[in-house]
């Protein structure tokens, strides 16, 4: 029997079986239900509380904190003084349960890589314990196991959502904080998984893409004591021409494993596909770890691809490790975030089908992608043709004891690094992220990078490329608003959502704006609108913002950029 928990009071935690729950009360009446707690759902569901509404946490997994408290722990901050609120709360508590600090008020200092803060390094589970210690405080009830099965409206607004195992859960304002948009979509909303193209917004890195900075080429520069060449780019992004084919040289011998077919077609045409997927791996070199064990049918044969490039690599006179098949971040306490590679954690192309996916078939997506990654491993420590060096560096590492202790200490959550994204009033686009169109009425700001990962792996001019893949910067621009309208739908389609990761942007945008302390700012200014939507009985799209950002200042969000 599944068990549900409720969180009632001050880090109290009851567990009482679901069925009871569900046979004294299936239908659950708050005033704002959140779909989805992921770090953001979090973050709305402690706001909305703390203003005095009723609140429903509604997660269809058994977890909360999303990637925040899935692997990804080595957190991608962008410039810290953009960062407030609840967020800013949220890690500057997780950071001091390790005896550090966080200079809120200082730029990053860059290293020659991304913002991704080292002193926001922090373990899965003591970010999720956090999470929930927070939601205890804010006496949230929480309702996991709850997959979504349908929406009903009365004309432009949500009544209710009811979960596949038969409850539901009323309110007035609703807020979907998933990665995938699924609340959205199924009630009604606008929303595209098109890479739209250059032309539809004027934008210069949206559709097909393809950079000089990762065509595949032999005149890699040496890496430093950090992995990284002179310009910033790193070991782990080194592409080199590499022969596609089963037998060298015979396209009709047809395409190796981890190659997708397809015409490479043009820069800036618009085209389907989101980045790819990968598993932010937690590991630790810890004396009691647990192997990382291979899929029950490894094929050596699978990572064929990865033994070219390797071969390459060597051949181009490369002294490899680890890093080429990872960057990899220290965190406390022998572990270490993985992250993915030129040949790393991500498959380009499975994830396409993700966002649309059933819950079940999202189970197998999720599967296929951590046989791959456990495979790649297996193959990094005992294929021969691995260089020594990196045999011997990869077995010693394993997986945490006391990370993901309910999945083997395997991640519970897949990088969904984007999927639906609503097509609103407010499109955000390049030309907000580069600093050449402001957005009104702000709710939180972006400052990272334009950072996507590839969209696919195929052949063009005869040799392996990753498609889509930029990971640049933003021409020197200053962070940037988001705008109310882009978390709002069009009022004739719903007019009591909000919709705060698959928010309104373009696709070559949403890869800036996509990293999860702003998720969590732009989440608890949608609960904060919420509240004075329920109070003023508006629709969402009519709340009185100056109103709204007098409440979301004084809650210590950053809403306009100082700084320099």
């Amino acid at each position: 029997m599944r068990l549900s928990l409720l969180v009632l009071g001050c880090c109290l935690a009851i567990l009482v079986p679901a069925d009871a729950t569900r046979a004294a009360a299936s239908r659950t009446d708050v005033d704002v239900c959140i779909y989805g707690a992921t770090s953001g759902g979090v973050a709305a569901a402690v706001q909305a509380c703390r203003m005095g509404k009723r609140v429903a946490l509604v997660e269809p997994g058994k977890h909360v904190g999303g990637m925040t408290a899935g692997g990804l722990s080595a957190v991608d901050i962008g410039d810290p003084r953009t960062v407030g609120g609840i967020a800013r709360e949220y890690f500057t508590r997780l950071v001091a349960s390790y005896g550090k600090t966080l200079q809120w008020d200082q730029p990053f200092k860059s290293t020659g890589g991304p913002a991704t803060g080292g002193a926001y390094s922090i373990e899965p589970h003591t970010a999720e314990k956090l999470f929930l210690q927070m939601l205890a405080e804010a006496k949230v009830a929480v309702h996991f196991d709850a997959r979504l099965k349908s929406v009903e409206k009365a004309g432009p607004r949500i009544r209710s959502i009811a979960t596949d195992d038969g409850r539901s859960f009323a309110a007035r304002v609703f807020i979907d904080a998933t990665y995938e948009g699924d609340l959205m979509a199924a009630a009604g909303v606008s929303y595209t998984l098109q890479r739209e193209g250059n032309v539809r917004y004027g934008e210069t890195y949206n559709g097909i893409h393809y950079t000089d900075k990762y065509k595949p080429r032999n005149d890699h520069k040496k890496p430093g004591a950090n992995g990284r060449v002179p310009g910033g780019q790193g070991v782990w992004d080194r592409d080199i021409p590499l022969d596609p084919y089963l037998v060298p040289g015979k396209p009709d011998s047809g395409l190796l494993p981890l190659l997708q077919a397809g015409d490479p077609g043009r820069q800036g045409e618009p085209a389907p596909g989101v980045q790819a997927y990968c598993y932010r791996l937690c590991l630790t070199t810890a004396a009691d770890r647990l192997p990382i064990t291979p899929p029950a049918h490894y094929d050596p044969r699978t990572y064929e691809l990865v033994a070219r490039f390797i071969a390459a690599c060597v051949a181009h006179g490369d002294s490899m490790d680890l890093r080429w098949f990872s960057k990899h971040d220290p965190l406390p306490n022998d572990k270490w975030d993985f992250n993915t590679a030129t040949f790393g954690g991500n498959l380009p192309g499975a994830s396409w089908e993700w966002p649309e996916a059933t819950y079940a078939r999202r189970a197998e997506i999720a599967k296929a992608h951590e046989n791959y990654h456990r495979g790649l491993l297996h193959f990094l420590a005992t294929d021969p043709r691995v260089p020594e060096k990196v045999r011997t560096q990869i077995k010693t590492f394993g997986l945490p004891r006391d990370e993901f202790t309910d999945n083997g200490g395997w991640p519970h959550q897949i990088y969904v690094r984007e999927g639906r994204r609503m097509v609103s009033d407010l499109v955000l686009t390049e030309h907000h992220t580069f600093g050449k169109k402001v957005a009104a009425d702000s709710v939180s700001l972006g400052s990272y990078g334009t950072d996507t990962h590839e969209i696919r792996r195929i052949v063009k001019d005869g040799v392996v490329i990753r498609e889509g893949k930029t990971a640049g910067g933003r021409d020197g621009a200053p962070p940037y608003p988001i705008g109310y309208a882009a978390i709002t739908p069009k009022q004739a389609e719903c007019d009591n959502l909000y919709v705060t990761f698959a928010l309104s942007a373009s696709h070559t945008a949403f890869s800036s704006i996509r990293m999860e302390p702003v998720l969590m700012a732009t989440s608890q200014s949608a609960a904060t609108a919420a509240c004075f939507a329920i109070d003023a009985d508006v629709p969402v799209q009519k709340v009185d913002y100056a109103k709204l950002k007098e409440r979301l200042l004084k809650d210590g969000q950053v809403l306009e950029w100082k700084g320099k």
